[in-house]
């Protein structure tokens, strides 16, 4: 009797995992098989040393990534159980992942499971509705049905306080010429399978504009459209600010997007003061929250978009490779050696 996951269940849930969001879309992430358990992993050689010295956001992508893997298995009927960072000799596993008790997907993970290929960051000013209190309690829900806690900024004060951290946060990265040339360094003027499209980069900073932006080669705004003056902002903490603590709020990145996307919003992410650490404290000080920020959100309702591109799901798997004989030796496939 088969136990574990197959590759055809890896190479399916791995199609809807690669589609989580990651810095300048970088999609840090490897998935293989191992004894019969799906396992997701960081690729060392997709990290940003500039950008991201500590490997923050690639476990925040990771854990995203693991959401999506996991919704996968639970609406074809296989449902996992996970376990995070199973092995402290390997640190660049985030997750195991082996087959809990076979069940139908509830409407929840369903629907859920739908968004996943209409998500994606909107980085272009939003419209003036306001996000109903309906798809707010629900947005804070997701982030709790994944052991995280989701902050709203409500009013004019609480959001100019908060922009004001952001701007100076985003002034002291912009200070660093090997952040900005890593950046410059994943834009997109041609299709390609990574990095940002200057198409998705929305339009370029302008002085009047209440929160930072990073410049991606985005276009001139035209006249009349410049960025919402209070706008719907939203931190996402977790309990602490392990290697754990950041997978598991990366599961609940991934949910609270899923969420805004069933309800019709977009949802642009904004890092900066997240990734300087003063400023971080700054803003967990202003929410008097216990716990570690660990990404900020602009919601609203946007124009129609579409999704980063991707690579192919087979450059991101490792697959277990049997010889002739039944035996198994334990080697490995690479994506290069499925392609090939």
């Amino acid at each position: 009797m088969e136990t574990g996951y197959t590759v055809d269940q890896l190479r399916a849930a791995a199609t809807d995992a690669i589609r989580a969001p990651s810095m300048h879309n970088v999609q840090p992430w490897r998935f293989r098989l191992r004894d019969g358990g799906i396992e997701v992993l960081l690729d060392p050689t997709r990290r940003l040393p500039a950008t991201d010295p500590s490997g923050w956001g690639a476990r925040i992508a990771g854990g995203a990534a693991l959401f999506n893997l996991r919704l996968a298995l639970a609406v074809a009927g296989i449902p996992a159980k996970v376990r995070l960072r199973p092995y402290p000799a390997e640190p660049d596993v985030l997750a195991r992942l082996v087959p809990d008790l076979p069940q139908r997907p509830s409407p929840a993970e369903q629907n859920l499971y739908a968004a996943i290929p209409r998500r994606f960051s909107n980085r272009a000013p939003f419209w003036p509705e306001p996000v109903p209190a309906d798809s707010r309690w629900r947005l804070g829900e997701a982030a709790r049905a994944e052991h995280c806690w989701l902050e709203l900024l409500i009013g004019v004060s609480a959001v100019n306080a908060f922009a004001e951290i952001a701007r100076s946060a985003h002034r002291v990265l912009e200070r660093d010429p090997a952040y900005r040339a890593e950046r410059e360094a994943w834009v997109r003027a041609r299709p390609e399978p990574d990095g940002v499209p200057v198409t998705a980069s929305g339009p370029r900073a302008e002085s009047q504009d209440l929160l930072p932006s990073r410049d991606f080669g985005g276009t001139q705004r035209l006249p009349g459209r410049d960025f919402e003056p209070e706008p719907l902002v939203a931190v996402l903490g977790s309990a602490g600010n392990t290697a754990v603590d950041q997978v598991v709020a990366g599961q609940a990145l991934q949910r609270v997007l899923l969420t805004a996307t069933e309800a019709g919003l977009s949802v642009s992410l904004l890092s900066q003061p997240i990734e300087v650490p003063s400023a971080r404290e700054q803003i967990r000080v202003s929410l008097g929250r216990f716990g570690t920020p660990q990404m900020v959100m602009r919601i609203g309702y946007g124009q129609p978009g579409r999704p980063t591109p991707r690579r192919p799901v087979s450059e991101v798997l490792d697959l277990p490779v049997y010889p002739t004989d039944g035996s198994r030796d334990g080697r490995r496939l690479t994506g290069e050696q499925v392609r090939r």
